[in-house]
């Protein structure tokens, strides 16, 4: 049986976002789910849009996502040999053709076509020439087929069947000798030995050209499969300003790879009523055929809301791991403070992204300035003084730091004064913390640990003391 073996090729005329992403998705898991190959393909023939700073971005998200490739990646700029190479044998083989065209004719010829009401393509009119225009580089383009048809069995869209007389003579080698894009992406295709094309549906149009030059190369066209396109959630194509930007983006706003790969699969393919994906999952369970043929709309709450939910269901060590980088940036020293294995434990269901993990969990890590106003009016006042006076004391005399042997020492405490949990724990936490929001008290006093957990403490019974003499 044939190896699967798709690819994904992205140009460096633009970094990795959220459309391209879904695609190279797509493609990696349809070649792992059927034992196959996954390419990377740099489209960069586009020499003055290519720039070393996209590619460098491209390979980065990939890494990041963790999307391996099986081979490349491979640039089309160190395979321009092979590409005159094929030229040259259609132009000696008839295939292929000059066009010394100028501009101004062909737009000429457009405005004619369209005054006339007529679909704008090129005539053919250089098709049959034999002498040589002189002070004009010609173009080279490809005989397409006069008559016929192209029948696409897409994956996706079903049978689509285009007409060989609505198509042109397509530019395969610009004047300067460098090649096209529907041109270059046959050639590697048959090179690489692609099965399984797997791409935008923006691409489709394309594909009866390939096919045919696939065709005239010798080559059996790859299975295509046309992606339809993401929206933003107004309904307008994806931009910017939807998301659409670059991929390292939501990697330092705190996003785990495979949230965003369980929130790209879900557009366009679901399996029953399942939201939560693994990655070995969407490898047992991905399958192209079951694509929906309707455009999916991006919707960055539900993003948000997969993305806690991965951080909930990660192994707390892979976590620990993942947090530190985010530590690291907001100025948060990780060996300063408890372990990082028990901070993503404990406070993994309060925080939507690894950013915001690393930034409520600081006050494990440093010390605050000042508390709360508004927390310390509300909690910390002379009433309090007696159960403050009295926690910190048992707090001071624990042998066991742990969080049973503290919530112990806070029952012991409410119950020989006769005073709900909630009227010493929120005190407490907000001494502790700074705040009033914090994981249970018990687990939040054991993370920041005892001597800061009892000069913070002191610092409240200091503020309740001034408070109260001062009225």
């Amino acid at each position: 049986m044939t190896i699967v073996r798709t690819r994904f090729a992205p140009s460096p005329t633009g970094t990795l976002h959220l459309g391209s992403v879904r695609t190279a998705l797509f493609s990696w898991l349809y070649a792992r789910r059927n034992g196959g190959e996954f390419i990377l393909r740099i489209e960069d023939t586009d020499r003055e849009r290519s720039t070393p700073e996209n590619v460098e971005a491209i390979l980065d998200g990939m890494a990041w996502l963790g999307m391996e490739s099986d081979e490349g990646p491979f640039f089309q700029t160190q395979r321009f040999d092979r590409y005159n190479e094929v030229i040259a044998e259609w132009l000696d083989d008839g295939k292929a053709y000059h066009c010394y065209c100028t501009k101004d004719e062909l737009e000429q010829l457009r405005a004619g076509q369209m005054e006339r009401g007529e679909k704008t393509r090129y005539d053919g009119r250089c098709r049959d020439r034999k002498d040589v225009r002189e002070g004009v580089e010609p173009v080279v383009r490809f005989k397409n087929p006069l008559d016929g048809d192209v029948v696409v069995e897409d994956q996706v869209r079903g049978t689509v069947v285009f007409q060989n007389a609505e198509l042109d003579d397509l530019i395969i080698a610009r004047s300067d000798g460098g090649p096209t894009y529907n041109f270059t992406v046959i050639i590697d295709d048959f090179d690489m030995g692609i099965t399984h094309v797997i791409r935008g549906d923006d691409h489709l149009n394309n594909t009866p050209k390939q096919m045919n030059m696939l065709s005239a190369l010798g080559a059996e066209a790859p299975v295509y499969a046309h992606l339809p396109m993401i929206l933003g959630p107004d309904g307008a194509k994806l931009s910017k300003r939807h998301g659409a930007v670059d991929i390292r983006d939501y990697r330092d706003n705190g996003y785990l790879p495979v949230a965003l790969l369980n929130y790209l699969v879900r557009l366009g393919w679901s399996h029953g009523d399942q939201e939560l994906f693994s990655i070995d999952e969407m490898f047992q369970m991905f399958d192209i055929v079951d694509v929906n043929q309707s455009a999916s709309s991006f919707n960055p709450e539900k993003l948000l809301w997969l993305n806690q939910q991965h951080i909930i269901a990660a192994p707390a060590e892979a976590l620990a791991a993942a947090l530190i980088p985010y530590l690291e940036a907001a100025g948060i020293d990780p060996a300063n403070g408890p372990e990082l294995r028990n901070v993503a434990e404990i406070f993994r269901e309060r925080a939507q992204t690894l950013v915001e993990l690393a930034e409520t969990a600081r006050y494990c890590y440093e010390d605050f300035d000042e508390i709360d106003a508004k927390a310390a009016k509300k909690n910390l006042r002379p009433v309090i003084l007696e159960p403050m006076l009295a926690i910190r004391d048992a707090l001071q005399k624990l042998e066991s730091w742990e969080p049973d042997a503290i919530g112990q020492s806070i029952q012991a405490v409410v119950d020989k004064l006769g005073i709900n949990l909630g009227k010493l724990g929120q005190p407490m936490r907000v001494a502790v913390t700074g705040g009033a929001v914090s994981p249970p008290i018990d687990a939040t006093v054991w993370l920041v640990g005892r001597d800061r957990t009892l000069a913070r403490l002191d610092r409240a019974i200091e503020m309740i003391k001034v408070r109260a003499e001062n009225g």
